[in-house]
């Protein structure tokens, strides 16, 4: 096996430090080795490093610090055993600079004290290379370099040395002093964004502006890195100072000299409107900082526009009935005009409402129209009069006002109103009189047949009264300016309702209330008296118009007949033949009005004889024999068979009459009855039945067969 020993020690040619944390070794060169372990040794402490060939530095050191070197070589077999030492001491470290530019020529440099140091340099030179290098040395911590140029990057270089004079460490550092303030400033005023545009030459250096507008204390500044800037947010009526501060690193210029700016007045405020009398509009406002004069627009809402120029706080102007003004007023400066502030509208009261016509549409209701008018949203109608006031609102150009009270006058108005203003307060009444009220009736007399009375109470002075009686049979009138009047001719069973009015120039009244009013039914114009029997009377006659029941009579010294019925005929019985009767009706209506009528007489008929019998004569004829009831009466016997009709009649006075040559063998209806002049013979008197039989010869026998029995003759 073959054994690699450790390399031979090497030997420091020198050793020394140019910087104050470390110390670079130079030595020779030492065969088979392949790495170099350099020592510093400060006391009990050390740093050691691993390199691979001279020279080599240790790192890491302290400034200012005495340290022991050695070198030991290295290679597979180990390491050597440390050379020979050399003593080498770190250089000063470098002063830390603390720079800053006191003003844009100068530039103020310190630094704290560095260990072992004597004393100090410190250089400093345009970075640009132009101009000449300023050296100072001193044992101060502090210094300052004056007569630079303004806004200039310099670069500073700084070092400390020893006692020995030995340099150590250098610090650098590149300063820029502060720039000079901007010159030529302008600013120009953006009236209506408020916000002002300042501008100036750049200076030398400055890397920002600031522009600070100052107004007591209120500041709004700007920043920019050109050479102009705007300031935004300025408030109106305000003066403001504007400066502008250049800025870069090592600092700020002065301001500049400050310049003034005014800005445009503020809106007016407290803007009032009055309409100090109809048609003029009083507008003011309350004074504006920095505003110079005032100019106010008045619009109207059809487009017309005015304005007024003024340098005091108020303008008149004249504005019409319904129109809504919309007003603005600005305040000027020679900075220009105001915002705008608030826009005020104001509506004048609405019109009157003209081509005014009221209308009484009945008594106690009048219809009232207009014509629209400007600025109206409503209309208010009030009729004053009487006990109080009617009102009607609508939106609609007419009005009905109902419930005015009668024979009244009234002043109606028609007011328009607005919501905005309210309403027109000088709009002229127009007179009117309510119709007459209507007349109340407070009696009906009746002083004849077709005479009605009629008497209201009035109400009026002026009034003429109209009575109507209103009836299926007609209208009947009769007028009065006083308290009653007559109705004549009104026609029998008929109803009425009477009513009454009263007419003046103002109108008509509604009808009082309808009294009803009936007439006596009328009597039947036809009267029939028919005899059905000897005793029994038939009485017909034509309806009685209002009339519902009717009551006859047949009246005579030997008794009376009456009736009351619905019918238009009666049957009345026991009349005593022969006689003379009175004929009376009484038509009476359904609520018992009596009309009583009064006809021609009636004579009842002639008594039937009696006692009729039949004789056989010798000349094949028949006697027919009888006991008259009145010897002044003439009579006519009649007899009806299979084989022929036979009848006789006696002369006056006799009570029998012969037929001759009547065929026997058949049966007889014998009929005798008194004969009169005023028609047919009377068929109610009795009929009797005879036989007639023959017995060998043409002579036969007569038999009465009224009772199944025979009668020979």
């Amino acid at each position: 096996t073959i054994s690699i020993l450790a390399p031979d020690i090497p030997v420091i040619d020198q050793a020394y430090s140019k910087l104050s944390n470390s110390i670079t070794v130079e030595w020779r060169t030492v065969p088979g080795a392949t790495n170099y372990m350099l020592t510093a040794q400060d006391g009990d402490s050390f740093v050691e490093t691993i390199v691979k060939n001279s020279p080599g530095t240790v790192t890491g050191l302290k400034p200012a610090t005495l340290y022991r070197i050695t070198v030991r070589s290295i290679n597979s077999g180990g390491k050597s055993q440390p050379s020979p030492f050399r003593k080498v001491k770190t250089v000063l470290a470098a002063p830390i600079l603390s720079v800053r530019s006191p003003s844009c020529d100068s530039i103020a440099v310190s630094w704290k004290a560095v260990h072992m140091a004597a004393g100090f340099s410190v250089s400093l030179v345009r970075s640009d290379g132009l101009g000449r290098m300023l050296k100072q040395n001193t044992t101060n911590t502090s210094l300052i370099f004056t007569n630079l140029d303004p806004g200039t990057l310099y670069t500073i270089k700084a070092y400390a040395w020893n006692a020995n004079g030995m340099p150590g460490d250098d610090f650098t550092y590149n300063q820029r002093t502060s720039p000079n303030a901007p010159v030529d400033v302008q600013v120009a005023f953006n009236s209506g964004a408020l916000r002002a545009v300042v501008s100036w030459m750049p200076t030398e250096g400055a890397l920002t502006y600031s522009v600070t507008a100052s107004s007591g204390l209120l500041k709004l500044r700007c920043n920019t890195s050109s050479a102009s800037c705007t300031v935004p947010s300025l408030q109106c009526s305000s003066e403001y100072y504007v400066s502008v501060t250049a800025y870069n690193d090592a600092g700020s210029s002065e301001p500049t000299d400050a310049v003034s700016l005014k800005t445009i007045p503020c809106a007016p405020v407290n803007i009032s409107i009055e309409e100090d009398e109809p048609g003029h509009l009083l507008v003011s406002w309350s004074s504006v900082s920095l505003g110079h004069y005032y100019v106010v627009f008045v619009k109207s809402d059809d487009g017309l526009e005015v304005h007024c120029n003024t340098s005091y706080t108020q303008c008149h102007f004249q504005s019409d009935c319904g129109f809504t003004y919309f007003i603005s007023v600005f305040a000027y400066n020679k900075a220009g005009q105001s915002p705008l502030g608030d826009v005020l509208n104001y509506t004048t009261a609405p019109c009157c409402p003209g081509d005014f016509r009221a209308v009484f549409i009945s008594s106690d209701t009048v219809r009232v129209t207009w014509a629209p008018v400007r600025g109206a949203d409503l209309y208010e109608t009030r009729a004053a009069g009487g006990s109080g006031a009617v009102l009607c609102r609508d939106t609609a150009t007419a009005c009905t006002l109902s419930a005015l009270q009668c024979s009244t006058p009234y002043n109606i108005t028609v007011y328009s109103f607005s919501e905005a203003r309210g309403s027109s307060t000088s709009c002229a009444p127009q007179y009117v009189a309510t119709a007459p009220c209507s007349p109340e009736i407070k009696n009906i007399s009746k002083e004849g047949l077709s005479v009605i009375s009629v008497q209201w109470q009035p109400n009026s002075d002026k009034a003429t009264y109209v009575v109507t009686a209103r009836g299926e049979a007609g209208l009947w009138h009769c007028t009065s300016t006083r308290n009653s009047c007559t109705l004549m001719d009104l026609p029998c069973g008929s109803a009425f309702s009477v009513s009454a009015i009263a007419r003046s120039p103002a109108g008509q009244s509604l009808p009082s209330y309808s009294i009803p009013l009936e007439t006596a039914p009328c009597c039947p114009n036809d009267l029939i008296l028919t005899q059905v029997t000897q005793s029994v009377t038939n009485i017909s006659w034509s309806v009685g118009r209002g009339a519902q029941t009717y009551v006859t009579t047949l009246e005579s010294p030997k008794g009376q007949a009456k009736c009351h019925t619905l019918q238009t005929y009666c049957l009345l019985g026991c009349i005593t033949c022969g006689t003379n009767y009175t004929v009376s009706l009484r038509a009476i209506s359904e609520t018992g009005l009596t009309s009583s009528c009064t006809y021609q007489g009636y004579s009842s008929s002639t008594c039937c004889p009696s006692g009729v019998k039949l004789y056989r004569l010798s000349n094949n004829g028949i006697r027919v024999f009888w006991q008259a009831s009145d010897e002044t009466i003439k009579y006519n016997a009649d007899l009806h068979g299979s084989k022929g009709n036979f009848s006789c009649t006696p002369s006056w006075g006799l009570s029998h009459c012969d037929i001759t040559k009547i065929p026997c063998g058949d049966v007889y209806t014998v009929v005798v009855a008194p004969v009169t002049d005023k028609g047919p013979q009377l068929t109610f008197c009795p009929k009797k039945i005879y036989s007639v039989t023959c017995s060998g010869s043409s002579v036969g026998t007569v038999i009465y067969r009224g009772k199944s029995n025979a009668k020979h003759i």
